[in-house]
């Protein structure tokens, strides 16, 4: 497997991390602030990132955001205490998932490990392919697409348009996507997943397929190919 990459300007964060990480097995590699790090993302191949968002030089946002014009690497950010506006910005420029410093280290194993466990495929269902309209969703290419077009998404987005899509017609609270989609119990904020759908309307903004994803109100979403505009 390909090295996780940290990036965080406090040395101290980065070798806790990265102890941590190495005692589940893992390679790790360091990075002190976003230049470092877009340098080693171009030279080098990694399996994650794990990115503060408030650094020197380059920030996280601008790290986020060019790694997903040319990637759909999986990316964890770090954010501050009660920034809330962080977290919102940093999930609405790509990054998969977020903790908030000061945050557990167990915690970020098992986050890091669900998030490579989506990455590689390895989160098993089946029908390997499902199809609503001209929506074209294939689980085994890991492949979305309307009609001719391809839609690019990471695959935390594929995989939650797919279990939706997959449970066609059922509404599933921001918990319960949480729990099956993101894979571990969630106690955070809920608005990971309205960031998450708000990114997946915007990418299936086309005639014959926009408003198949739906807000049930005071519930959660569900998925629904009747309901197209």
């Amino acid at each position: 497997m390909d090295p996780i990459l940290i990036v965080d300007d406090e040395e101290k964060i980065r070798s806790l991390v990265r102890l941590y990480l190495e005692r589940e097995g893992f390679a790790v590699e360091e990075a002190e602030d976003g230049r470092v790090a877009l340098e080693k993302f171009r030279a080098g191949q990694f399996s994650l990132l794990i990115v503060d968002l408030m650094m020197p030089e380059i920030d996280g946002w601008r790290v986020c955001r060019e790694i997903r014009e040319s990637s759909s690497l999986p990316i964890i950010m770090l954010t501050a205490r009660g920034e809330e506006f962080e977290r919102v910005l940093g999930l609405e420029l790509g990054a998969d998932d977020y903790l908030v410093k000061p945050f557990s280290t167990k915690e970020l194993v098992a986050r890091v490990k669900a998030l490579l466990r989506r990455s590689s495929g390895q989160l098993q269902s089946v029908p390997t392919e499902l199809k609503a309209g001209i929506l074209s969703i294939d689980k085994e290419r890991h492949r979305v697409s309307v009609g001719d077009d391809v839609v690019n998404l990471t695959p935390l987005e594929f995989d939650l348009l797919y279990f939706l899509a997959k449970n066609r017609g059922r509404v599933f609270s921001r918990e319960q996507l949480m729990e099956t989609v993101w894979g571990y119990d969630f106690y955070g904020d809920a608005r990971t997943v309205d960031t998450h759908v708000k990114k997946l309307r915007e990418k299936l903004d086309y005639p014959g397929v926009k408003g198949m994803l739906v807000t049930v109100w005071g519930v959660g979403y569900k998925f629904d190919p009747e309901l197209v505009q």
